[in-house]
Formats: structure tokens, C-alpha cells, sequence
């Protein structure tokens, strides 16, 4: 008995020895898959996409057309330019011309011969200037290349219209979609409501032309 307790007691001993000696005995080995695994990571390809950054110049010069409603006068073409300075990327302001030429009134057409305006006092025209203000940026993307910004904007002016040889004082509100094809070229489509007062019947009345257009508009 107590030579087989001796044995045991002896081979502690020995084990104890050898881990201090090596301590590799005391911990289990690390297999090269396990390193391997360590060492490799996921080869992940990602998508790369490059958008090309607006000009910095802060002028625009754009042409438009579009249809203009005129009360009493019938829905005509329009046709005009503008011109606008962009303050911030937010805020900017812009002026604008633009030309028309009204029909006549259901008046003189049941009445026959009776004419209110002579083809000259029937050509309408207007310039204004209005501050806009630019909000919901946004990006369209088309395919996996192609992305295009775009935004939508309010305005709110003043200016004057001449009509029928006379001026009138006129207030304007507007909102649309601008959407950039390159960052130097834009497409406009939006609404205009041109505000003033006449007395072309007799009696004072306040009228709201209706205009609607599509624009073409290049920075510089």
C-alpha cells in the first residue's frame, strides 16, 4: 500500500516538472486550421459610386415655356427667361421676363364685331423678382451608374405686369421641381400664380394668372 501511494506521489512529481520545463504539456496545441481561420477575413467587394458634386457657381441663366391662363383671355402660350443668383444652398433669388399673347373674350367672340382690345393692348408681358427657397434634396437613380440630384422650391414676388397698354402692380407665388441632369445643366418644371387688380370691365376686380412651364437652365 504504501509502496503504490509512493508511486503515485512520484509520478505528480514528474507531470509537475515537465509543465514548468515546457509549457506547451499544459496547454492543448493550437492546429494550423485554427490559425488559419484566425488569420483569414471575409473578402467582401463593395460598390463603388462616384457623384459628381454641383458646380460652385453660384449664377443661373435658364429659358422657358409654357401656357399661362389668363382670366377673361383664355390659356395662351408663354415663353420667357430668368436669371437668379444662389445665395446659399438653401435660399436664392431670381428674376424673370416673360411674354404672352391673350385671346379675346367669350364676350367678343358671341358678340361679333365688338372688339375690347386692339391686337396691340392684347400682347401681355411681365417681370418680376422673387425669393426661392430650395428643400427635400434628394437623388434619382437610374441603373447602378447613373445618380441625379434634384430638389423642390418655393418662390414669393413682386414685379409688374403690362397689359392692355396699361401696368399693373403684381405679386407672385410659384413652386417646382428642379432636377439636375449634369452639375452644370438643369431641367425646371413648375407653377406660377401672378397676382393684380384691373378695372378692364368697368369695376375693380383682382384677377390670378395661372402659368405653368418647363425650363432649361445652365450655371456659370
Amino acid at each position: 500500500m504504501e509502496t503504490r501511494f509512493q508511486r503515485l506521489f512520484l509520478g505528480v512529481l514528474l507531470l509537475g516538472a515537465a509543465s514548468l520545463i515546457n509549457p506547451a504539456f499544459a496547454q492543448e496545441e493550437v492546429s494550423d486550421d485554427d490559425e488559419l481561420e484566425q488569420v483569414i477575413t471575409p473578402d467582401i467587394k463593395r460598390r463603388q459610386i462616384k457623384e459628381d458634386d454641383l458646380d460652385t457657381e453660384n449664377f443661373e441663366v435658364g429659358v422657358y415655356y409654357g401656357f399661362l391662363s389668363v382670366e377673361d383671355f383664355g390659356t395662351n402660350g408663354v415663353a420667357g427667361f430668368t436669371l437668379a443668383y444662389h445665395i446659399t444652398e438653401s435660399f436664392f433669388v431670381e428674376g424673370a421676363y416673360g411674354s404672352s399673347k391673350t385671346q379675346k373674350t367669350s364676350y367678343e367672340l358671341l358678340s361679333g364685331g365688338v372688339e375690347l382690345l386692339t391686337p396691340e393692348q392684347r400682347d401681355l408681358t411681365y417681370y418680376n423678382l422673387a425669393l426661392g427657397y430650395n428643400f427635400l434634396h434628394g437623388q434619382i437613380f437610374m441603373g447602378e451608374k447613373w445618380t441625379f440630384n434634384n430638389h423642390f422650391y418655393l418662390m414669393l414676388g413682386a414685379g409688374n405686369t403690362e397689359f392692355a397698354a396699361k401696368d399693373y402692380f403684381t405679386t407672385s407665388l410659384g413652386a417646382g421641381l428642379r432636377f439636375y441632369t449634369t452639375d452644370w445643366l438643369a431641367l425646371d418644371l413648375s407653377m406660377r400664380g401672378h397676382s393684380f387688380e384691373h378695372e378692364l370691365f368697368g369695376e375693380a376686380k383682382r384677377i390670378t394668372n395661372l402659368e405653368s412651364r418647363l425650363g432649361l437652365s445652365v450655371f456659370f
